[in-house]
C-alpha cells in the first residue's frame, strides 16, 4: 500500500522533536458547489528540530514506531 504524503505548514514547534503541522484540503461542496477549505492538525516527527513556525513541510504516514 502506498505512503500518503501531505503538505502543510508548521504551526508550533515547542515540543521537543515534534512539529504541529496544520494541512489544509479543498473540495468542492456538494450542494452548494462552492469551494470549502477544511484544515487538520498532525504532530510529525523532527528528530533534529530543524522546523520552525511557518515553514512547509512534507510528511509521510508510517507504520506506529
Amino acid at each position: 500500500m502506498p505512503k500518503r504524503v501531505l503538505q502543510g505548514v508548521v504551526v508550533s514547534d515547542k515540543q521537543d522533536k515534534t512539529v504541529v503541522v496544520k494541512v489544509e484540503r479543498r473540495f468542492t461542496h456538494p450542494v452548494m458547489k462552492k469551494t470549502v477549505r477544511r484544515s487538520k492538525n498532525y504532530h510529525a516527527h523532527d528528530e533534529g528540530n530543524v522546523a520552525g513556525i511557518g515553514d512547509h513541510v512534507l510528511i509521510m504516514e508510517t507504520r506506529p514506531l
